[in-house]
């Protein structure tokens, strides 16, 4: 399962993110079911960044989003936000 996750921040807090990303990375890619998390940013509005993850199926996702790893990652960037968070839950096609 793809989990694709769009943040956009308050410009100025765009550091802080990129610090938090150093900071919880290797914990987020170590929780079970996380198969990698890919952190991007956009060209041209640098305050717009997306996650890309995969985990192993649904559950382990949602495992992951009522951890306190994820709360309290959420509770830090949450009022950093300049727009609603856009997520995407994708499964891949075998064809």
């Amino acid at each position: 399962m793809i989990r694709i996750v769009k943040l956009t921040f308050n410009p100025e807090r765009r550091q802080d993110f990129l610090d938090l990303i150093v900071r919880y990375k290797a914990q987020i890619l170590s929780y079970p079911g996380c198969q990698g998390v890919v952190f991007l940013n956009d060209q041209t509005k640098t305050n717009v960044f997306f996650t890309y993850s995969h985990w192993d199926h649904h559950e382990c996702l949602e495992a992951y989003r009522t951890s306190d790893l994820f709360l309290e990652v959420w509770s830090q960037v949450k009022p950093w936000f300049a727009e609603k968070p856009e997520a995407w839950s994708l499964d891949g096609l075998d064809i």
